[in-house]
């Protein structure tokens, strides 16, 4: 049987996505290969926050405190997602010093064979 091609409309071509400057992307296989469920919205949104804010390294350094209140969650929250993510070897995290609260988050390559 053969295979259908389908072909692509794009629904506004004048207004084709750019990419100028720094950009954060996000691993297709988030979808793909399950690391998507089980996850939380709150645990998304800091993924994707920390995604944004990585330098071509993975690496943020933004406080918790402006990360909550730029995603509008509360701090407990941020530590739940944070500690899930890690679980989830979704991100790694290092304070700046032993007795810091904040620190360097860095979004790590996805774990081969799929979610954790």
């Amino acid at each position: 049987m053969p295979t259908l091609k389908v072909r692509t409309v794009v629904p506004e071509p004048k207004r084709v996505r750019r990419i100028e400057g720094s950009f954060g992307w996000l691993d297709h296989r988030l979808l793909r290969d399950g690391h998507l469920e089980g996850m939380t919205l709150t645990d998304l949104a800091v993924y994707v926050f920390l995604v944004l804010a990585a330098d071509r390294d993975g690496v943020s350094f933004y406080r918790k405190d402006v990360i909550s209140r730029k995603l509008d969650i509360e701090w407990n929250d941020f530590e739940q997602a944070k500690r899930r993510l890690i679980e989830r070897r979704l991100i790694a995290f290092r304070p700046f010093s032993p007795s810091e609260i904040d620190g360097f988050y860095q979004v790590l390559p996805l774990p081969a064979g799929g979610a954790a």
